[in-house]
C-alpha cells in the first residue's frame, strides 16, 4: 500500500493510464474510420467509450479511498490544486482559440469581404456585402435565421448563473458542516445543470428544423455550434462531477477540512459558468 510522507507522496503502481491511453486510442481510431463509412467504427469508438468510462471509475475510486484513508500530505494537497488551476487554464486557452476565430471573422474577415478594403474585396469576391452575422459569401442565396438572445439562451444564462448560486450556498454549507444544506445545494446545481443541457439540445432541434441553421451554415453556423457545443460538452462533464460529488457527501466523504474534490468539481463549473457569460454576450447579444 502507498504511504504518507512528510514532503511528498509515492503512489502505488497502477494500470489506470495505460488503460486511458487505450481506450483514447480506440475513440480516435473509432472515430476516424466511423467517419470513413466503415460499420465497425462505431462499434470500436463506444468500446473507447466504455473503456474510458471504466478507466474513470477505478482510477477516481483508487483516489478516493487513498483520501478517504488520510494517505495525502499538505503537499498532496497543494499538488492537486496546483494540477486543478493548470487544467482550467487549459481550458481556458482551449476556449480562446474559439472566441479568437469568432473575433477574427467578426471583425476582420467581414469587413475585407463587404468592401471596406477595395482592392481585398475585389480579389477575394467582387461586390458582396456582408454585415454579422452571416454566413459569408457562399451562402448568400440560403434562407437561415441566426439564433436570437430570446428566450432559450437568456433562459439558459438564468439558469446557469441560479446554478452559481445553489453551488456557493454548498461550499458554505460544507464550511459550516452543514450536511443537509450541502446535499440540498448539490443537488440542485445537479438538477439545473442537466436541465441546462436540455434546453440546450431543444434549441439546437429548433436551430435545425425551424431557422435552417446548421454546423455548415458559413463562419456563423460554425462557430456558434462549435462554442455552444463544446461548452455543452464541459456543462456535461460538470454535472457527472458534481454528481459524484453529491452522491460521496450523501456517504459523509467530506469535512470541513478536507474537500478538495468538492472545491475542485466547483471550480471547474464556476469556470463553465463565466465561459457561458462570454457566449452569451458575443455570440447570441452583439
Amino acid at each position: 500500500m502507498a504511504e504518507a510522507h512528510a514532503e511528498y507522496y509515492v503512489p502505488d503502481e497502477a494500470r489506470w493510464p495505460i488503460v486511458g491511453t487505450i481506450a483514447l486510442s480506440m475513440m480516435a481510431v473509432g472515430a476516424s474510420v466511423y467517419f470513413q463509412g466503415t460499420s465497425w467504427g462505431g462499434y470500436l469508438l463506444i468500446a473507447g467509450f466504455l473503456t474510458l468510462f471504466a478507466m474513470m471509475w477505478g482510477w477516481f475510486g483508487a483516489v478516493i479511498n487513498e483520501s478517504l484513508k488520510g494517505l495525502y500530505s499538505a503537499q498532496m494537497d497543494r499538488s492537486f490544486r496546483w494540477g486543478m488551476v493548470w487544467f482550467i487554464f487549459s481550458e481556458v486557452m482551449f476556449f480562446s482559440a474559439f472566441f479568437g476565430a469568432l473575433f477574427y471573422a467578426r471583425t476582420l474577415s467581414v469587413p475585407w469581404l463587404s468592401g471596406d478594403d477595395p482592392a481585398t474585396s475585389l480579389f477575394l469576391w467582387e461586390g458582396v456585402v456582408l454585415s454579422w452575422p452571416t454566413a459569408g459569401p457562399g451562402f448568400l442565396d440560403m434562407e437561415w435565421q441566426p439564433m436570437g438572445a430570446w428566450p432559450l439562451p437568456t433562459i439558459n444564462t438564468l439558469i446557469l448563473l441560479t446554478s452559481g448560486v445553489t453551488l456557493t450556498i454548498a461550499h458554505h454549507a460544507i464550511k459550516d458542516n452543514d450536511r443537509r444544506k450541502l446535499i440540498l445545494g448539490l443537488l440542485a446545481t445537479v438538477v439545473l445543470g442537466f436541465t441546462f443541457l436540455f434546453c440546450q439540445a431543444y434549441e439546437y432541434i429548433h436551430a435545425y428544423q425551424d431557422l435552417n441553421l446548421r454546423l455548415d451554415t458559413g463562419i456563423y453556423g460554425s462557430t456558434l455550434f462549435m462554442l455552444t457545443g463544446f461548452h455543452g460538452v464541459h456543462v456535461l462533464v460538470g454535472a457527472v462531477m458534481l454528481t459524484v460529488i453529491l452522491l460521496r457527501s450523501i456517504k459523509g466523504h467530506f469535512s470541513p477540512e478536507n474537500h478538495f474534490g468538492f472545491e475542485a468539481a466547483a471550480w471547474y463549473w464556476h469556470f463553465v459558468d463565466v465561459v457561458w457569460l462570454g457566449l452569451f454576450i458575443f455570440v447570441y447579444v452583439l
